[in-house]
């Protein structure tokens, strides 16, 4: 449920729930619609999901994310037979990842642009942010290989990794595996237009 006696302190904030590895084919398929209906069963308000691919918008509280995002994580289970990793992030955490990529500020002047959002004549299929549930121990941090997936390059901000892709995604070597096993959580990816049409949408 959305509070619990830990929680009913907190304020309501504005999240995302993003769902790693629905509707992919036809596997792991879960009607946008019947997602939204869940999110509302279990309390949420303000629920809107954006595109197919696992971007679950709503209000809601929370003392402990990572409890809640597993909470979800069951339910989905629970209805759909399937278990979905599930990382939150809210409106200003959002907004932090997108003042502070620091290939877009210095591919594309954002530092200094007035409008961030604002991507028309600027090059950002190779920007991605993946996700991760939890802040890496400096001890996995040291771990990841920088030349992994050369001439992709990779900087990690506390719990997110902004990635440059000059390979695909589909080739990259960057995977929710490599950093999940490497970091000891769980990640999910989202290219540089959707992290920030979800910050928008969050604001809306």
């Amino acid at each position: 449920m959305v509070e619990s006696s830990k929680s009913k302190a907190a304020s309501p904030q504005r999240y995302v729930a993003l769902l790693r590895g629905i509707n992919l084919g036809a596997k792991n398929r879960i009607p946008m619609p019947e997602l939204v209906t869940l999110f509302e069963q279990l309390g949420y308000t303000g629920v809107s999901t954006f595109i197919q691919s696992g971007n679950v918008l709503f209000t809601g509280t929370a003392s402990n994310e990572s409890e809640l995002s597993a909470d979800i994580s069951r339910k989905i289970e629970a209805r759909w037979g399937f278990r979905i990793p599930v990382v939150l992030r809210t409106r200003k955490e959002l907004g932090t990842v997108l003042a502070n990529n620091p290939f877009y500020s210095a591919n594309n002047s954002m530092a200094s642009a007035k409008n961030p959002l604002d991507s028309k004549d600027r090059e950002t299929r190779s920007l991605h942010v993946y996700f991760l549930r939890d802040t890496p121990a400096d001890s996995a941090l040291a771990s990841l290989d920088a030349t992994r997936s050369a001439p992709d390059t990779f900087v990690v901000a506390g719990r997110d990794i902004y990635v440059n892709l000059a390979n695909t995604m589909a080739k990259t070597k960057l995977t929710n595996a490599y950093f999940d096993s490497k970091l000891k959580t769980i990640s999910t990816a989202r290219n540089w237009d959707t992290v920030a049409k979800l910050f928008e949408l969050l604001g809306s």
